[in-house]
């Protein structure tokens, strides 16, 4: 799963995902190709991740991403109000959950687990 160069949400509210986007340091543009709906796109060096508006309900596709400081993270979107669950241990290193304004279920994990642990599946 390490070639997944392309991400497309189909979001209820683009302005809303985007901004809780922004708290993972995604930077978007607004783009609009040719006849197609305004979006936002965040470009880096892996791939793209975009948000489209959604002609229906939204999909709910589920997300696990990293952080270099999960607890920093979990704090602001606490103070945002988005309700995170709170940080736990696991297998893999410490992981929460927070579900976007769209409901998708975002899986956290923290990018360097602690001594001992395994390091974070690439699908997470």
């Amino acid at each position: 799963m390490r070639d997944v160069y392309l991400i497309v949400l189909r979001c209820a509210d683009i302005e809303k995902t985007k901004a809780f986007y922004e708290h993972f340091g995604m930077k978007f543009e607004k783009e609009k190709h040719a006849n197609g709906p305004e979006h936002f796109a965040c470009q880096d060096e892996v791939g793209v991740f975009e948000l489209y508006p959604s002609e229906g309900p939204p999909d709910q596709t589920g997300l696990g991403l990293v952080s270099d400081d999960i607890e920093a993270l979990n704090l602001r979107l606490k103070q945002n109000r988005y309700s995170p669950r709170e940080v736990r241990k696991t297998d893999w290193g410490r992981v929460f959950v927070v579900r976007d304004p769209d409901g998708r279920r975002i899986e956290v994990a923290e990018s360097k687990p602690e001594e001992g642990q395994k390091d974070v599946p690439a699908e997470v």
